[in-house]
């Protein structure tokens, strides 16, 4: 019952100013039984183990229909 999170976020070099694209990845208690590909959404929930901190709340859809 566990799923692995990716979040990415867009970072802005502070001297280059190039943009580059940082992840973290969070271990989090599924219930709800996600797909490879799907968009959650997760929150803050009672620890779970020494990784899992994290509980799915949403599914907000596939990957192909959210766009940002």
């Amino acid at each position: 019952k566990t799923a692995t999170v990716a979040v990415e976020r867009m970072k802005i070099h502070p001297i280059y100013k190039k943009r580059f694209v940082r992840s973290t990845k969070y271990q989090v208690h599924d219930e709800i039984g996600v797909k490879v590909g799907d968009v959650v959404k997760f929150a803050d929930s009672k620890p779970y183990s020494k990784s899992k901190k994290w509980k799915i709340v949403q599914v907000v859809g596939d990957k192909k229909e959210v766009k940002k």
